[in-house]
């Protein structure tokens, strides 16, 4: 199924207008999960570009395929910022914005002329939201941060290696980003939420440090959850060394036998209906106890017998249980192939590709990849145009310098 290109926002967010100045990962991903929703993101970008433009695979320089997953439905815009007419021409496009977001630490924002007093004195209403690694409040305030230093701060690589015995590692994803990335979006609809009740903006941020300590304390407080401390930090069942895929005879599964009815049926199942009987497991709270033990004994009598065996089993007596995927199987998996989860289309210049579809179904206001990811400044004339800017002013500023814009084939109405 070839998904749509038409360049008109759609979704329930149609009508709401972000002016997006972050690049990477975690803010280009907040304002796609918002672009796909309908909202109209205005990526500003540098002379040189996002970053993530450079980082392959490609088939066109500047075209990576991870700048093109998080900026579809996007609009590019390329202003020197340094340079006094792109400074104003940020300005003015923020008059018409419900939204700014940036990702630079806030005092290069103040270097620039772009504080949000600057902003605020531009429009009175606008949500200016900062998403970077530290808050403003501590003292770690205007360090530089990425996904992997959050991830190892935040204890990530440590829980990794109490669980496995094995040498600390991060997540094999942009886990922090993408995670951040979520409250970025969330913040963002508050702020916007807020201000069209008000009619009054406010400066909002959205520090990556703060927001993946909670993500992480929220299962691993423990008993330092009570004052004084019930025991020490971590959720036992996280933490337990036999929590991982089960080893079969051909290969790995993942189960999880959770409440006592599912571990009445292993029982069961296993031919051994006594074990129920059993202090380590009779309860939930004991099992919670003893739950390295609750797991070893599932891995030693899974191991026994082959995947196939134990996945009809598991289904037959409906204990939750799952196949062991590579990436490649996930894009095989014939769910993800039903609902279209990976979408094809034909871009402009990167011709036929695949990107993840969005999220949801939305009954009135159907979510699509409504316009591919832009080339560099593609739509800068387009949009200062729009900003009230004459063609002798976006002509005189892209022979200055001070704007950017490439050429394609892609559609810009």
């Amino acid at each position: 199924m070839t998904t749509s290109t038409a360049s008109v926002p759609v979704g329930p967010l149609a009508g709401i207008r972000i002016l997006d100045l972050s690049a990477v990962v975690m803010g280009p991903y907040a304002t796609q999960i918002l672009a796909d929703l309908g909202a109209d993101v205005i990526k500003v970008e540098p002379p040189a570009g996002d970053n993530m433009r450079a980082v392959g695979p490609m088939r066109n320089p500047g075209m990576g395929a991870l700048y093109l997953h998080l900026n579809r439905n996007k609009r590019s815009v390329a202003l020197d910022l340094k340079t006094p007419a792109g400074r104003q021409a940020c300005l003015d496009l923020a008059k018409g914005a419900d939204v700014l977001l940036y990702n630079t630490r806030p005092q290069a924002m103040a270097r620039l002329g772009l504080g949000y007093d600057d902003l605020a004195a531009a429009n009175p209403a606008l949500v200016y939201v900062g998403a970077y690694g530290f808050g403003s409040a501590g003292p770690y305030a205007g360090r530089p941060a990425y996904d992997d230093l959050i991830q190892g701060m935040t204890a990530l690589p440590s829980l990794y290696q109490q669980n496995s015995g094995d040498q600390p590692r991060y997540v094999p994803l942009t886990l922090a980003d993408r995670a951040v990335g979520m409250h970025v979006a969330i913040a963002i609809l508050a702020g916007v939420i807020e201000a069209r009740s008000s009619g009054q903006g406010q400066a909002i941020e959205v520090p990556m440090f703060e927001a993946m300590s909670q993500l992480v304390l929220g299962d691993h407080l423990g008993g330092y959850t009570f004052d004084p401390n019930e025991g020490p930090t971590g959720y036992a069942r996280l933490l337990v060394p036999h929590r991982r895929p089960y080893a079969t005879t051909d290969g790995y599964l993942s189960a999880l036998i959770y409440n006592d009815k599912h571990w009445t049926r292993f029982f069961e199942l296993i031919g051994q209906p006594a074990l129920k009987q059993d202090p380590r497991f009779h309860t939930h709270t004991a099992r919670a106890q003893h739950i390295d033990q609750a797991y070893e004994l599932v891995s030693t009598v899974i191991a026994t017998r082959d995947t196939a065996y134990w996945l009809q089993a598991f289904a037959q007596a409906d204990i939750p249980a799952a196949p062991l995927y590579t990436v490649d199987d996930l894009l095989a998996d014939p769910h993800l192939k039903a609902v279209n989860m990976v979408r094809e289309l034909d871009h402009p210049t990167e011709g036929r590709m695949r990107s993840p579809a969005p999220v949801g179904t939305y009954s009135r206001t159907p979510l699509t990849i409504y316009r591919p990811a832009p080339g560099l400044g593609e739509h800068t004339r387009q949009v200062l145009a729009e900003a009230g800017y004459s063609e002798h002013a976006i002509q005189a500023m892209l022979e200055a310098g001070a704007a950017h814009m490439t050429k394609t084939p892609q559609e810009t109405p």
